[in-house]
């Protein structure tokens, strides 16, 4: 069932240029200790990282894991000195 998207003349508001961080499929095939897990990808998806890996010879879910650990690892690197960080603190 697919539905249609209807555009408007509206304006969308202020806009944010986030910088590009994933790195590149050659940067996603080494290997590294994993646990395994369930999860349901598009097929879209997975023949992208299967054609990938098959130019590098390794496996496509290695290279998906290596893109998510680059996710990851982006958002859980430590403040930049000068910025503030907001921390939660248990109350007693």
């Amino acid at each position: 069932m697919s539905r249609k998207i209807q555009y408007t003349a509206e304006p969308i508001g202020p806009i944010k240029i986030i910088t590009d961080f994933l790195p590149s499929p050659d940067q996603l095939a080494f290997k590294e200790d994993s646990q395994k897990v369930t999860i349901g990808l598009s097929r879209r998806s997975i023949a992208f990282f299967k054609e990938a890996a098959s130019q590098y010879g390794t496996p496509y879910q290695t290279m998906i894991r290596r893109l998510l650990d680059s996710y990851a690892e982006t958002y859980t690197k430590p403040a930049s000195p000068g910025k503030s960080t907001v921390r939660a603190t248990a109350r007693r």
